[in-house]
């Protein structure tokens, strides 16, 4: 059970953090997609930060952020007497961090790419802003949502940099498939490494070429706008 230990946990972080990101991304795409004002070109860079910055940077802000000195960290200790530093949680929030990006410009390219006018012409039918939002926007949009939703869980899943900044190398708590793959080589167990390696591989290459089969499937349907 052990040997499988950073598979489950990684893939319960990767799916928390997706959730996590799949709200806030889609969420923050649609909102600022008819957006215009003065800072927004300085809000998406912040945005997409965690894409280009290397994980061990991220993972050092975060450290700065929810650290028992931090801000959120005195916070948390204060009101609710608990810490999420070196726990599971800050692995799914370091995940969701450093894959955020994905699905906020896949979720931006998807959005940007769907015909205004039928959202227009379900208003004019008397449409809630949500109900076309529902049975309007996101049908449309959602080959380019599918893209987003894959490469952050891949994302998620193959963190390291922020994750063992953030929540440590805790064999059987915070050590995911990454950690688990650099201490098993560190430690010269190259047949551990070599397994993890090979899971986290079919996992990832599964997930890609599901993704790949589904949108020939669905005649290559996908934003005519790039990611970037």
């Amino acid at each position: 059970m052990t040997e499988w230990q950073p598979v489950i946990l990684s893939i319960k972080v990767a799916s928390m953090s997706l959730v996590l990101v799949s709200i806030s991304g889609i969420v923050l795409a649609y909102w600022l997609r008819r957006k215009d004002f003065s800072a927004k070109p300085l809000v998406e860079a912040l945005f997409i930060m965690p894409l280009v910055l290397p994980p061990v940077v991220t993972g050092f802000l975060l450290l700065l952020l929810i650290g028992k000195q931090g801000p959120v960290g005195r916070l948390l200790t204060d009101i609710f007497h608990t810490q999420i530093i070196f726990t599971p949680y800050a692995a799914v929030l370091a995940g969701a961090v450093v894959a955020f990006p994905l699905m906020y410009q896949s979720a931006k390219a998807a959005f940007q790419g769907v015909d205004t006018t039928l959202e227009d012409a379900a208003r004019t039918l008397g449409a809630s802003e949500w109900r076309v939002f529902w049975t309007v926007t996101i049908p449309l949009a959602w080959p380019g949502l599918v893209a987003g939703l894959v490469l952050s869980f891949s994302r998620a899943l193959g963190e390291f940099g922020a994750t063992i900044m953030v929540a440590g190398n805790i064999p059987g708590k915070t050590q995911t498939l990454p950690l688990a793959i650099y201490f098993a080589a560190e430690s010269n167990d190259l047949t551990m490494a070599g397994f993890y390696v090979l899971i986290i591989s079919v996992i990832t290459f599964s997930a890609i070429y599901g993704l790949n089969t589904w949108a020939r499937s669905h005649n290559g349907a996908w934003p005519d706008k790039g990611l970037f």
